[in-house]
């Protein structure tokens, strides 16, 4: 569908100024209910000051409007995908009321009944949040200027939009002040925790490793560049992102001739692409010619949430293997024991990792879902709107 990701692209230019593996055998989906007590650099401001939810609660959202909560939200509306996953992820889908279910949400294995999503399981029906009447309403960056937020607010609804998360710090904010605005405290430091815990072990494993360059297209001609969440997914899993090398600054397009004149030695691509979304030219590339691939998750590489920790250990595993087998062990230890208390409904994880082609599946490589994004995401640079659809 040609069409459609163009018209895609074509919103991502109107956004551009607001911009933001395989799974098998990862362990289990963050606990909600035990803590860690070291911090990695990503979070450790956040570890500074413990979450309490407290209400009467006030806060500014990521459009400089006021939110207010007299008290516990008991009914929650998540407008988009990344939305969806923290509240699965910190313990509060109980309190879910409505969300997209989708190709973009599958992993999650959430019931039907909940889906306020079109038909084409990326834009939310503004009559179906409406008619929910929930607590509040859970929106990411990517609809900061879209008519949705207005004409919930217009009705009468109280909705909280995300700022962007360019960095991995973003995304553990994002987590906390979920937790904060829907009464989940515990649960938000919990997976903060989590995911500390495994990226600290990542990152000292492949602190004395080489890092090779690494080029990870979209689809279209698009990459990360600096300033992403993404960029921050690929330096921490221990290689060089080839679109900050190439002075790319959010997401956005990248010459064929510049990716071969940096000359990638991996190639990572999301699982929904048959092969690696390239052109012609960029198969001279070293990582094409040794075919170092590493494929991972979609829905783990694009949306911000707990789950980008599994696309960076993926990563890690692939190029680094021999650090990661000695890591590996380490997050068993450490780590390993924190599934159980989830391990028995956390079939999120395993669909993940065992239902990958179900959950991301396209008729066409590239043409009916864009890898890389889900649900409307947020944004960039001039031409990237597609992208951002699996957030």
């Amino acid at each position: 569908m040609q069409q459609k990701f163009i018209a895609l692209v074509a919103a991502v230019v109107l956004l551009a100024a607001v911009a933001p593996a395989a799974v098998a055998g990862a362990p289990g989906a963050p606990p909600s209910a035990q803590f860690a007590d070291q911090q990695t650099p990503h979070s450790a401001a956040l570890a500074q000051e413990s979450l309490t939810c407290e209400y009467p609660l006030e806060l500014e959202d990521g459009t400089g409007e006021t939110v207010e909560l007299e008290e516990e939200p008991e009914s929650v509306v998540a407008l988009q995908p990344s939305d969806a996953q923290v509240m699965f992820e910190i313990g509060a889908e109980d309190k879910l009321d409505g969300m997209p279910v989708g190709e973009y949400t599958e992993y999650l294995d959430a019931d039907e009944e909940l889906d306020i999503s079109d038909d084409s399981g990326v834009e939310p029906v503004t009559e179906e949040v409406i008619d929910r009447e929930p607590d509040v309403v859970l929106a990411a960056d990517a609809l900061a200027g879209d008519d949705v937020v207005d004409q919930l607010r217009d009705a009468g609804l109280t909705v909280y939009v995300f700022q962007t998360e360019d960095s991995l710090d973003g995304v553990a904010e994002n987590i906390r002040l979920t937790g904060e605005i829907v009464g989940e405290c515990e649960g938000a430091e919990a997976s903060i925790d989590w995911m500390d815990e495994r990226l600290e072990i990542i990152e000292n494993a492949v602190e004395d490793e080489d890092r090779p360059l690494a080029y990870y297209p979209m689809g279209g001609g698009f990459t990360p560049g600096a300033g992403t969440f993404q960029d921050e997914i690929l330096t921490t899993a221990g290689v060089e992102n080839l679109g900050a090398e190439a002075g790319l600054e959010g997401w956005g397009e990248i010459s064929e001739e510049t990716v071969i004149e940096e000359d990638p030695d991996w190639i990572i691509y999301g699982e929904s692409w048959d092969e690696p979304p390239v052109g012609e030219a960029v198969m001279g590339t070293t990582a094409y010619e040794n075919e170092q691939f590493v494929t991972v998750h979609d829905n783990f590489m694009s949306q911000p949430g707990p789950l980008v920790v599994y696309a960076i250990e993926d990563i890690a595993q692939e190029v680094h293997p021999d650090a990661y087998e000695d890591a590996a062990a380490e997050l068993e230890d450490e780590v390993g024991d924190d599934a159980e208390t989830e391990s028995d409904d956390s079939d999120a994880d395993d669909g993940a990792a065992d239902d990958t082609d179900d959950a991301v599946e396209t008729d066409d490589a590239g043409s009916e879902s864009i890898p890389g994004f889900g649900a409307p995401v947020a944004i960039i640079g001039a031409l990237l709107a597609a992208f951002l659809l699996r957030r």
